[in-house]
């Protein structure tokens, strides 16, 4: 059975990702790793020395885990997002990679973001008569997708993701509550077109995708459709947020489930959830299980 891989290479982490097509054309999960390599840490404009080093010892290893899976290297795409776009470093780092792993990093556009980001998201979360905002939260950039059975309505990809909100923004543990008022601030005037949209397009269902979602759904998530998403009424949202904001680092650290490479940028990201909920009005957020790797999969796939 024919073997292909996507590897997302973001702002905060790389994901790769190995699969195989079942008979009836869903993607079979053969291997799965996410590294938390924070190309954006120390600044958005030039990967750091260390992270610089942590991405390139990464990328060494996924051409290990390839290998030793027996992926064909045409069957294999890998793609840079927000942060490589930025850098002014990021051309570099792509030709090393070619260089050391023979490994050919493709850079993609927030909007092409986008369109996997939904390729990916209604495998695991079909679309319905009621309009659905997606949304992925990235380190560098955050895309929104508004959607519907007649496919996608309108589509964008800001440069608001967390490495972004928190660098600029999150100074003091706890947060202080004029940060959060100038990232709300900030997000509502960045993310206007997003509200134009919404009044054109009405959603009161938010599909949320990536790493702050998984966090919500561990402690939020009530039931489950089926195996690829999870749905949270927004109502118990609220109470979760003031409950962590009130919180400092170590706090978080120590909460119960929530994971380590997390605890620096949830608060950024639950606020700028928060943002969203507000602008829409939203009454139910889903958890998809699929995103940007599923979508780029499932279009090897089919070609």
């Amino acid at each position: 059975m024919s073997r292909y891989a996507v590897i997302d290479l973001g702002t905060n982490t790389f994901h790769l990702l190995i699969a195989e097509r079942e008979a009836s054309g869903k993607i079979k999960e053969v291997f799965r790793e996410r590294r938390f390599v924070k190309l954006a840490e120390e600044g958005i404009d030039t990967i750091g020395p260390a992270p610089y080093r942590r991405g390139m010892e990464t990328m060494k290893r996924y051409r290990r885990v390839l290998a030793a899976h027996d992926v064909p290297v045409e069957q294999v795409r890998v793609f840079g997002t927000a942060a490589l776009r930025t850098a002014g470093n990021g051309q570099a780092f792509m030709k090393e990679v070619k260089e050391s792993t023979g490994i050919e990093i493709r850079l993609i556009s927030g909007e092409r973001e986008a369109e996997l980001i939904y390729k990916g998201v209604i495998l695991a979360v079909p679309p319905t008569e009621e309009r659905m905002l997606i949304m992925d939260i990235g380190g560098g950039s955050v895309e929104f997708i508004i959607a519907s059975l007649q496919g996608v309505l309108w589509a964008q990809s800001f440069p608001v993701g967390v490495a972004v909100l928190y660098k600029n923004f999150h100074r003091h543990e706890p947060i202080l509550a004029e940060e959060t008022e100038a990232i709300q601030k900030f997000l509502k005037k960045e993310l206007s077109p997003l509200t134009e949209a919404l009044g054109r397009f009405p959603t009161q269902r938010l599909v949320g995708a990536s790493g702050t979602f998984d966090v919500l759904e561990f402690f939020l998530g009530e039931e489950k459709a089926h195996l690829l998403s999870a749905t949270i009424p927004s109502e118990k949202f609220f109470p979760f947020y003031e409950q962590l904001v009130s919180m400092d680092s170590n706090q978080r650290r120590n909460l119960r489930g929530m994971p380590p490479d997390r605890v620096d940028m949830i608060i950024v990201a639950l606020i700028l959830i928060k943002t969203i909920l507000e602008i829409a009005a939203i009454r139910q957020i889903t958890v998809s299980a699929y995103a940007m790797k599923e979508g780029m999969l499932h279009e090897m796939m089919q070609a």
